[in-house]
């Protein structure tokens, strides 16, 4: 059922990890949330029993899947406020032996989809003065090593950032971007080892990841009113890692 007092968020990349954070703490704040991924598996096993959230299961970096997920969402419910375009995919290799094609693909879902994504959200953003707040990377804020494509591809989401804010605060649409630092999630404590654990709590001012939910608050809070007078900003939820530097010897290995 459409229920046009509410507001809706698309957050991408959400059938787990940072996205899914995100997208319960919107739901927990007020919103209708469409949970978006194109990973069908993980979006089959989502357990969606509030009637104010929806999986919609598409390729952020395909056009025509763009299309037909914003006329699901649009069907579902008559308008869009918030956009976080969290989609992305990582990919560790210097830079001789990351080939065209890793890179590519890293482009394609990284910065290409949060280009494409972001045009076909701004005829209806503009409609609700709505926001986008795009995902990088502290990787975008400082160079390390076996980032080359990753690395790059935040840093030009950042300075996409900074564009889409520049041409779309006439229309009241604020634009922001979230730089998460090391964060506890499945994927990377499967691939981190005890070295690399090691040498980001001694990186990290904090001494310790980010958790899911810190990264999700940092997004609310750039997507809220409490941000009214925000855009165009990279905020650093990293706990301190990208004011001492990222490289780390462990992760030169």
């Amino acid at each position: 059922m459409n229920r046009p007092d509410k507001k809706l968020a698309i957050v991408t990349g959400a059938a787990r990890g940072i996205g899914l954070a995100t997208a319960y703490l919107f739901n927990e704040k007020g919103y209708r949330v469409a949970v978006v991924d194109n990973d069908k598996k993980e979006i089959d096993n989502l357990s969606l029993e509030n009637k104010d959230m929806k999986a919609f299961c598409y390729d952020i970096s395909n056009n025509d899947d763009l299309d037909k997920m914003y006329n699901q969402v649009l069907e579902w419910h008559n308008r869009i406020d918030v956009l976080v375009n969290n989609a992305g995919v990582a990919d560790f290799g210097n830079l001789e032996e990351t080939n065209f094609k890793r890179w590519n693909e890293v482009m394609k879902t990284n910065l290409n989809g949060v280009f494409l994504c972001s045009q076909k959200a701004i005829i209806h953003l503009k409609k609700t003065n709505g926001n986008i707040v795009n995902i990088a990377s502290i990787s975008g804020l400082r160079a390390s090593t076996l980032r080359v494509a990753y690395g790059t591809s935040k840093a030009a989401v950042i300075h996409l950032t900074k564009q889409q804010a520049a041409e779309l605060g006439e229309f009241g649409i604020r634009v922001n971007c979230i730089a998460p630092g090391p964060v506890k999630t499945k994927l990377a404590m499967a691939v981190h080892t005890q070295d690399i654990v090691e040498a980001y709590h001694d990186a990290i001012p904090l001494n310790r990841y980010g958790t899911e939910r810190e990264i999700a608050n940092g997004i609310y809070f750039l997507a809220s009113e409490k941000a009214s007078y925000i855009t165009g900003q990279v905020l650093a939820v990293d706990g301190g890692f990208e004011a001492t530097g990222v490289g780390l010897p462990s992760l030169r290995k």
